[in-house]
C-alpha cells in the first residue's frame, strides 16, 4: 500500500502565493538559507585581506554573487532529485522551512521538470562567470570552481548521490571550504594555506546543519532509500555525531589560534559553541521526536553564521 501524501502546512508555498514567475522561481531557491555562502565568501575575502592582498571590488562582488547563484542552483537541483526519489513526498515529519525540501514541487508551485531545468540553468550560469574570474585571477580557480560544482552536483544527483551513501556531510564541508578558498584565491591570485585552515571550522558547522536536518527527514529518507548517515546509523546512534562534528570544529579553531597559525583573536569565534552544544543537548533528548527539534535547528543555523562572521572579522581586523 502506498504512503499517503503529506498534507501541506499552511506556511508552505502554494501556487496562489506568488505574484508572478520571477517571485515563484526566486523563492524556489530558498534565499533565506543562502547566508551560509555569503559568510563563507566573507571569510575568504578577510583571509586575502589579512595576507596583504588588495581587495578588488568588482571581482569580490562577482565572486559573492555567483557563489550565491551556485548555492541557489544546488538547492533547486536537490529538490528536483528528492522529488524524483520520492523522499520529500514521503516526508511526514518535516519542519518547514528547515527540512523536507522547499515543497515547491510537492505543492504544485513548480513541476519537477521546471525545477530541474531551473536548477541546472543556475549551475550553468556560474560557468562563464567562473571563467572570467579565472582569467582575472589565475587558472587555479578553475580547479576550485570545478570542485565546488562537482560537490554540489554529486551531493544529490545520480549516479553518485553522495547524500544517499552517508557522504552528504563530507560533500557539504568540502563545498563550503572551497567557497572560502575560492574567494581568497580570486583576490590573492594563488593558493595559500590560510583560507583552508581558517575556513575548516566554519565548513564543519555548515555540515552540522545538514546533519541535524536529517533527523526530521529520517522516515521519509528511509522510505525512499536515501541512506543518509542518520538512516544508516539510526537516530539514537547518529545523534552523537552532531557533538562529534562540533567538537572537531571548535577544537580545530582553538588549536590553530593557540599555536599561532591563526590570529589569537579568531578564537573568539569559539564563543558560538554555547549555541552548538545547547542544540546538541536538545538533539540528544529529542532524536526520536524530531518534531521537537525546531529550536535546535535554529540555533545550529545561528551558530554557523555567527561563527563565520566573528571569524571573518577577526581575520580582517586583528
Amino acid at each position: 500500500m502506498s504512503r499517503p501524501t503529506p498534507r501541506p502546512h499552511p506556511a508552505e508555498p502554494h501556487p496562489g502565493r506568488f505574484a508572478g514567475a520571477f517571485a515563484r522561481y526566486f523563492a524556489a531557491t530558498r534565499p533565506a538559507f543562502l547566508s551560509v555562502t555569503l559568510v563563507a565568501c566573507l571569510i575568504g575575502l578577510a583571509s586575502a585581506w589579512r595576507s596583504g592582498a588588495g581587495i578588488d571590488a568588482a571581482t569580490a562582488v562577482i565572486t559573492v554573487l555567483f557563489a550565491l547563484v551556485a548555492h541557489a542552483g544546488v538547492n533547486v537541483v536537490n529538490d528536483y532529485h528528492d522529488a524524483l526519489s520520492g523522499a520529500d513526498a514521503a516526508n511526514t515529519e518535516r519542519l518547514h522551512p528547515f527540512t523536507g525540501g522547499s515543497r515547491f514541487i510537492q505543492n504544485g508551485v513548480l513541476t519537477a521538470a521546471q525545477a530541474g531545468r531551473f536548477g541546472h540553468a543556475l549551475l550553468a550560469a556560474v560557468i562563464p562567470a567562473g571563467l572570467w574570474l579565472a582569467w582575472q585571477a589565475g587558472p587555479g580557480l578553475l580547479l576550485i570552481g570545478a570542485g565546488g560544482l562537482f560537490a554540489g552536483w554529486a551531493y544529490s544527483a545520480p549516479p553518485l548521490k553522495l547524500m544517499s551513501r552517508g557522504l552528504g556531510e563530507l560533500a557539504i564541508a568540502a563545498g563550503w571550504l572551497l567557497v572560502v578558498v575560492g574567494s581568497d584565491y580570486v583576490q590573492r591570485g594563488s593558493f595559500a594555506a590560510l583560507p583552508a585552515i581558517a575556513g575548516l571550522s566554519y565548513a564543519l558547522l555548515v555540515a552540522n546543519l545538514l546533519f541535524i536536518n536529517q533527523f526530521p527527514d529520517h522516515a521519509g529518507d528511509a522510505a525512499a532509500g536515501k541512506n543518509t548517515l542518520v538512516v544508516k546509523l539510526g537516530p539514537q546512534v547518529a545523534k552523537w555525531g552532531y557533538l562529534l562534528i562540533a567538537i572537531v570544529a571548535y577544537g580545530w579553531l582553538v588549536g590553530m589560534s593557540g599555536n599561532g597559525t591563526l590570529p589569537q583573536k579568531t578564537a573568539a569565534a569559539a564563543m558560538t559553541l554555547v549555541l552548538s552544544f545547547s542544540a546538541g543537548r536538545e538533539l540528544l533528548e529529542h532524536a526520536a521526536a524530531p518534531t521537537e527539534l525546531g529550536p535546535a535547528i535554529k540555533r545550529t543555523i545561528l551558530a554557523a553564521n555567527l561563527h563565520g562572521l566573528i571569524l571573518a572579522g577577526a581575520l580582517a581586523f586583528s
